[in-house]
């Protein structure tokens, strides 16, 4: 809390008062003191010559032949005198006296008259009110006529002299005390007109101080100060005056404009980047360079951006509209300031690109020497985030130290914000691109595929047409990657792939399914359609071939499956099994062929299907579900620090059925809850067994946001095999996305208030990846396997894994890259920071989690 100021009239006054009343103090102190000293001399100077005359007196009488009857008499007539005054003399005869004269009746002698006659020494006594006066009477000779026994010396008696000093000092108090008070309001009046007199002189030096300093409302206006030394009356105040003007010289080369304040702050209002800015990032640094304008006259802005080893980007912004010579002259500018950086960052190439911020207003023209004189640009040693290099701006203000101070750091404000921008433009239409797009083919993904057949089978049903699904998969595809290595193979898909956009029509859905499975979906086509174009894609294949360098064709063929919607199937999952069936039909009936359903196909693959599902309904009730392990391993250590729980079916031949031929039907049968509690009651039966203390990372299936109890039961289930529930991550995935992310926030935050951790997994295969990423707490990244797969002959891949890890990384999730399948991949994805891998390369699933741990055991050791 701030104190009450006072003024200094005020504060005089009150100094003043103190000053006085202790002034008046000390005064009357010392004038007392001064008086009563005053008083006890005047009364010793008094005593003794009272004590004298007596003496004179006594010695003239006895001179003069009175008897002593006589001398009694006059003495006791004194003493009678003195009896009622202020004054009291009393006479004292030596014992040297009394043995000569006999003894007389006197008061009797306390021990300083005692004293005062043995030693003949005149003393004075004093106490607070009165004052006592001893003098001795000492023989001469005419006194030894009388005293013969004494001699010339002797104490022949004691004259005591007593006054009563209380009445005098109390006068002298009295008349002290009413002199002082008269004289008392003469300092104050002294003092008054005194501090008049200062606070006037001292108000109007204030008065023209606070004049000059209120006509300052600006920097410039600190120059226009003027503060007149001649009209200061105090030294002191002189003094302030000075430093004032010191001061005002100093912010003048210090200070920022408020002017420029608030353009910064309203451009740091800007920095807030959104999905709008990253959209048109353009126009946002359009918007900046109008904003700049409302403080600073700056025509143009430019940014620098490193492309690729030898290229850049060069976006120029103007104001208004600029005319030729005056685009070339700022190119030029900008190319020479490239090339006299140290940084030697500008090569060759350079793709320039002007943008225009508002079309009004007059076109701009500059000259070379003007655009030379007045750019300001920064440049970086090496690309910054976003590729930029460089960031400049071309205003008149560099003669202005102040506003070229604050441009400066705008600029290397803006260095950062344009390129993060830029690089989120850039990463944002990747990944757009990449979450809907197979990255080897450019195909659409399976995720897209089920998008946007969905689509079409709702879009179909409304305006009663037919929808036609072909499944594509290459025969003996394997024997390829097997003979010729994976990059040749990669090289046959993506070659494949344009055959196929070539042989069906602009309007189908092309997707890579997986793997060399692909799907086709074609729109307003009934069974003679979808015929016609699987023979016609069966023709283009057999003529189909990719050359190798040892001059071998690399051909293959392929066996192709074909379902009509709503005529073979009422959904999609059960049109997709259905069409999947026929293709492997195509395949057992000897490859390189098209299978077409008749009725009697029709009988027999839904009575498949029933059968599957008749199997998948047994596992469950009979408890028929095989757990599996794949184990995940840590890429700095090599150390095996957790496992993946996949679903098994154990079949009658004693084989086991993939996840992937039953999850489907036992979602559409509503039982997919069910087969999760028993795979994770037998997974968590058998971490217990063998003590097992790492991570058990298990597929979640979306179905579960919507199950009450499931949370309960996984408790129920860790509690049961005393699994801590730290060690547990449910991965979810895009593959059935939740329609409500509100229901899935809440069944994942009661997921994580038990203890359970989380992780996405196929991150990058859909872009609501990301949704997830930002509002779920998530703590495990599994990247897409088709990325992590293809990092080594992908460039594009490279770059996507490494986004992901260095997102991650700044969101603090640790990453795990999935399909490692060789060293040269396993080494990458270290190189990339991911903090697990996980593949065939690593281990494959297998239902003994022992032997995982040993053979990490073995590992670590050798």
């Amino acid at each position: 809390m701030r104190s009450r100021s006072s003024t200094i009239k005020s504060y005089l006054f009150k100094w003043i008062l103190l000053f006085s009343a202790l002034g008046f103090l000390v005064i009357f102190v010392i004038a007392s003191q001064a008086f009563t000293s005053s008083i006890r001399d005047n009364a010793n100077a008094v005593a003794e010559r009272v004590a004298r005359q007596t003496f004179n007196s006594m010695y003239l009488v006895m001179s003069q032949g009175w008897s002593r009857e006589q001398l009694e008499q006059f003495l006791g007539q004194m003493e009678q005198d003195n009896t009622d005054a202020d004054l009291k003399v009393t006479l004292y005869r030596a014992p040297i006296v009394d043995r000569l004269f006999g003894q007389i009746d006197q008061p009797e002698m306390d021990e300083s008259l005692k004293e005062a006659i043995r030693n003949g020494q005149t003393r004075s006594h004093e106490d607070d009110l009165s004052s006592r006066y001893l003098y001795p009477l000492i023989a001469k000779d005419a006194c030894l006529a009388c005293h013969t026994n004494a001699e010339v010396g002797d104490t022949l008696g004691l004259i005591e002299v007593e006054q009563n000093l209380g009445s005098a000092l109390s006068q002298a108090q009295s008349n002290l005390i009413y002199s002082l008070l008269f004289i008392a309001p003469l300092p104050l009046l002294l003092g008054f007109f005194a501090v008049r007199s200062l606070t006037r002189r001292v108000d109007e030096s204030i008065h023209q101080l606070t004049e000059g300093v209120s006509t300052v409302e600006s920097i410039a206006d600190l120059k226009k100060l003027d503060l007149e030394r001649s009209k200061i009356d105090f030294q002191e105040l002189g003094r302030i005056y000075d430093e004032v003007a010191t001061l005002a010289t100093k912010l003048r080369d210090v200070a920022v404009d408020k002017e420029l304040l608030e353009f910064e702050i309203r451009l740091l209002e800007k920095f807030v980047i959104t999905s709008e800015v990253v959209r048109d990032w353009r126009e946002y640094v359009s918007d900046l360079l109008m904003e700049i304008n409302k403080v600073i006259d700056a025509h143009t802005m430019f940014s620098i951006f490193k492309v690729d080893d030898e290229l850049f980007d060069l976006e120029i912004f103007w104001l208004r509209p600029a005319s030729q010579d005056t685009q070339d002259n700022m190119e030029k500018a900008v190319i020479r300031r490239l090339e006299e950086s140290d940084s030697q960052l500008y090569a060759a190439g350079l793709n320039v690109r002007h943008n225009v911020a508002s079309r009004v207003g007059p076109e701009i023209e500059l000259d070379q020497d003007s655009i030379e004189l007045q750019c300001k640009s920064l440049l970086v040693d090496t690309p910054k985030i976003g590729g930029i290099v460089g960031i400049g701006v071309q205003a008149e203000i560099i003669r202005d130290q102040t506003k070229l101070l604050v441009l400066e750091s705008v600029l290397s404000t803006l260095l950062n914000v344009v390129g993060s921008v830029r690089a989120i433009y850039k990463y944002t239409n990747d990944l757009e691109y990449y979450a809907t797009r197979d990255p080897l083919t450019n195909l659409y993904n399976q995720r897209m595929f089920w998008e946007l057949l969905e689509y079409e089978l709702d879009r179909c049903a409304r305006h009663d047409y037919k929808v036609a699904v072909l499944m594509i998969d290459l025969d003996n595809f394997k024997s390829i990657n097997d003979g010729y290595g994976h990059s040749w193979g990669d090289k046959l898909l993506e070659t494949f792939a344009e055959c196929l956009l070539d042989t069906f029509p602009q309007g189908a859905v092309v997707a890579r399914y997986g793997g060399d499975e692909f799907v086709v979906m074609l729109s307003e086509a009934d069974l003679e359609e979808a015929e016609n174009a699987g023979r016609r894609l069966l023709e283009r294949i057999r003529c189909f071939s990719v050359t190798h360098t040892s001059g071998a064709e690399l051909k293959v063929t392929a066996s192709i499956g074909i379902g009509i919607y709503p005529d073979h199937a009422q959904n999609k999952k059960d049109l997709f099994m259905f069409v999947d069936n026929l293709m492997y039909r195509a395949k057992q009936d000897g490859k390189d062929r098209l299978c077409v359903p008749d009725e009697h196909d029709l009988v027999n693959i839904f009575k498949d299907m029933s059968e599957k599902t008749l199997l998948v309904k047994h596992a469950i009730e009979h408890r028929k579900l095989i757990p599996v392990f794949q184990p995940i391993q840590r890429t700095d250590n090599g150390r095996v620090t957790a496992v993946e729980v996949l679903s098994r079916i154990e079949l009658p031949d004693d084989s086991l059925m993939k996840a992937a031929e039953f999850i489907e039907i036992a979602e559409s049968m509503d039982k997919i809850h069910a087969l999760d509690y028993i795979v994770m009651d037998k997974a968590f039966a058998a971490a217990r067994a063998i003590n097992y203390q790492g991570m058990l990372f298990i597929n979640m299936s979306p179905r579960a946001v919507v199950v009450s109890d499931f949370i309960h039961q996984v408790k129920r289930l860790t509690q049961l095999h005393q699994i801590n529930t730290q060690s547990v991550v449910f991965e979810i995935t895009e593959r059935d996305t939740v329609k409500s992310i509100s229901v899935l926030e809440q069944f994942v935050a009661n997921l994580k208030e038990e203890g359970f951790k989380l992780a996405i997994d196929d991150f990058g295969s859909g872009f609501s990846s990301f949704h997830y990423l930002k509002h779920l707490p998530i703590d495990y990244v599994k990247i897409e396997g088709e990325f992590i797969a293809n990092m080594a002959s992908d460039k594009r891949d490279m770059a996507f894994v490494n986004s992901i890890a260095k997102l991650s990384k700044e969101l603090n999730l640790e990453t795990i890259a999935e399909f490692v399948e060789s060293q040269e991949v396993l080494d990458l994805v270290e190189a990339a920071n991911i903090t697990y891998a996980q593949g065939y390369y690593i281990g494959r699933p297998t239902p003994d989690l022992a032997s995982i741990l040993v053979h990490s055991a073995e590992t670590e050791e050798v």
